[in-house]
């Protein structure tokens, strides 16, 4: 892939083999994409039987099975883990990877899953209070110094200190389809993690954000993310992005996103990506 183009590939963590992601991720990486990133789910929709590889798990392999990609999570839910865990983990991949990792966040959106596995999900408002806090403690914990936090907070800490502290420290993604969530990444997030059906909508909301919060848009980066597809149905084979991703990378940039990420459903859709890279 001429220049290493900004396409990422979000591996499937649903009806995924660990070996297959593993292997694909080695193989996107030669092709020469800018990243691999995956979801975070514990259960596959529905009533569905498929099986379901654990993110945090999986980011940390394809740490160690890859040199030059980037890798990160499209998008955490902030509901799963404590924040000092998190941080934790994030800081021990970022350790693995030597400095490639991107720590992507959201407020989470499968109630189902979290109904079936007791973990609280609470209304909107409140998770994105949550995600907000997550983000400062992690930076805090980040930061290598002793932490305390007031017994109040959704993480309160006393005297915590984490180290190694992560060097670099990992840029943070929010993930957001909606006004109030842009906002949350311009003030509070290295970039926006974007949904294809809603981010040429929601960019002017954006940079108004980055604006009023005294940041400057070039600081930042929006990853655009293509359409999820669903489980094992080829979502990238036959499209543009099999047939001449340069050009309809192109437009993309064009509208005012930074890079793209793509999801591809099958081994096909991986297939697809390999030869469009080899083809240039």
């Amino acid at each position: 892939m001429a220049g290493r183009l900004p396409i990422g590939v979000c591996l499937p963590t649903i009806g995924a083999d660990a070996g297959w992601f593993l292997d694909a991720a080695v193989r996107l990486e030669a092709a020469g994409y800018d990243g691999i990133w995956c979801w975070d789910h514990l259960m596959p929709r529905g009533a569905g039987t498929l099986p379901v590889l654990e993110a945090w798990t999986m980011l940390a392999a394809a740490a160690a099975r890859t040199s030059r990609v980037r890798v990160g999570s499209l998008v955490l839910d902030v509901t799963k883990r404590h924040p000092a865990l998190l941080a934790k983990a994030a800081a021990t991949v970022q350790a693995i990877a030597g400095g490639r990792l991107v720590l992507g966040m959201g407020i989470g959106g499968f109630p189902g899953e979290h109904q079936a596995l007791g973990i609280p999900f609470p209304p909107a408002g409140e998770r994105a209070a949550l995600l907000e806090e997550t983000i400062a403690t992690i930076r805090a914990l980040w930061s290598g110094e002793a932490v305390s936090r007031e017994a109040g907070a959704v993480a309160p800490l006393r005297d915590a200190r984490q180290l190694p502290a992560p060097n670099p420290a990992p840029p943070i993604l929010v993930g957001a389809q909606s006004p109030a969530g842009v906002r949350l990444a311009a003030r509070a997030a290295d970039g926006w993690a974007a949904a294809s059906v809603s981010f040429e909508r929601l960019l002017p909301a954006y940079r108004d954000a980055l604006a009023a919060a005294g940041r400057d848009r070039a600081s930042q980066e929006v990853l655009v993310g293509m359409p999820e597809g669903r489980a094992g149905r080829d979502n990238i084979v036959g499209t543009p992005w099999a047939t001449n991703p340069t050009q309809e990378l192109a437009r993309w940039l064009a509208a005012g996103a930074d890079g793209v990420i793509l999801m591809p459903r099958t081994p096909a859709d991986v297939d697809a990506l390999v030869t469009a890279a080899a083809d240039g």
